[in-house]
């Protein structure tokens, strides 16, 4: 058994969510306290409980401990059966968090998974849905055939947003070593940058979407490089917009890799408060910044790959060290060696 230490350096919900992806994929069972000990409202929330119910229906596991405000749970896993797992969170909780619990046992699983999550598409304190689409996905399919759908975009208080995943993986645990590396750690030309900026449709007539999306452009035409950044409006249970823009490189003069694609992204939620001129422009700055550091993979996707080149084996450079990507790596370390 495997004994975490739930308030370890970020203290948050992320070493829950990388341990039980972990746990399924090696088959050890592990037991954390003291989950979120440090936070204003410690303990587990409601979507730290959907990742443990889809880690359940996904390879049948046994845990102790799934409830409200829970500081410790013991979760034993059991062997991971490809088939549909169907998920609704029920509020505005984030479908990309949750995806960290439960995508690469999918990638895994050694049959063909599919997905089908309701919940947060954008929220406070989690990438958005866009983000781990055009980010963190292309580095993934060197392991598994992924095909994602955004169904509906849901923002808070209600939600409502729907992504269906349909996901067939090309490696096992047993046959892992054979997979290919990832390497970024040579950032390369900057080649074009692009982004979707979206908005619910009641913003339509203050022109939200159009507005970040230039304030972004503004900002980053010192690049000297195409911004193509898409403007959409959609309708949702709740007000809410959302920027989401990326970087492109390439090693090979004015040809993008494929195979080993270098991407840099930022992401940034609109407010209640917030014009979206500010928006548009911290999602730039940010990415600006991660350019400027010779950054290969952002802080952000950084924490997201540390598991996947645990497994599979790679090299990342990364602007900053931040206390997510630590905590990643103490659980790592813990299932891994």
């Amino acid at each position: 058994m495997i004994h975490l230490d739930g308030n370890y350096l970020e203290g948050g919900g992320q070493l829950v969510r990388t341990a039980l992806a972990l746990s399924a994929i090696t088959g050890q069972p592990f037991e954390v306290d003291n989950i979120r000990k440090g936070r204003k409202e410690p303990g587990l929330k409601a979507q730290h409980l959907h990742c443990i119910e889809a880690l359940k229906k996904l390879c049948s596991a046994e845990a102790e401990g799934v409830e409200l405000k829970s500081e410790r749970i013991v979760f034993t896993p059991h062997k991971i059966v490809p088939h549909t797992v169907s998920i609704d969170i029920g509020t505005a909780g984030s479908i990309s968090l949750l995806l960290q619990s439960v995508l690469l046992p999918a990638m895994l699983a050694g049959g063909k998974v599919r997905l089908k999550i309701k919940g947060g598409t954008a929220g406070k304190g989690s990438m958005t849905f866009d983000f781990f689409k055009e980010v963190i996905i292309p580095q993934l399919k060197r392991y598994a055939d992924i095909d994602v759908k955004l169904v509906r975009r849901g923002y808070y208080p209600k939600g409502g947003g729907e992504v269906d995943i349909k996901i067939k993986g090309r490696f096992t645990m047993e046959d892992r070593d054979s997979a290919p590396k990832i390497n970024l750690v040579q950032q390369g030309k900057l080649m074009m940058i692009k982004g979707i900026s979206v908005a619910s449709a009641d913003l339509e007539k203050g022109q939200v979407a159009e507005r970040q999306a230039n304030a972004a452009k503004q900002v980053l035409s010192k690049l000297n490089v195409p911004v193509k950044i898409e403007s959409h409006y959609t309708d949702t249970f709740s007000t809410g917009s959302e920027l989401t823009i990326w970087a492109l490189f390439s090693k090979h003069e004015d040809e993008l890799d494929i195979q080993n694609p270098m991407i840099i992204g930022s992401d940034e939620l609109g407010e209640q408060g917030k014009r979206a001129e500010i928006v548009g422009e911290n999602a730039a700055k940010r990415l600006m910044a991660e350019i400027e550091k010779e950054a290969c993979v952002d802080s952000h996707a950084a924490d997201n790959l540390a598991p996947i080149i645990a497994v599979f084996g790679g090299e990342i450079k990364t602007a900053d060290i931040t206390n997510h990507l630590k905590t990643n790596i103490y659980v790592i370390e813990n299932f891994l060696g």
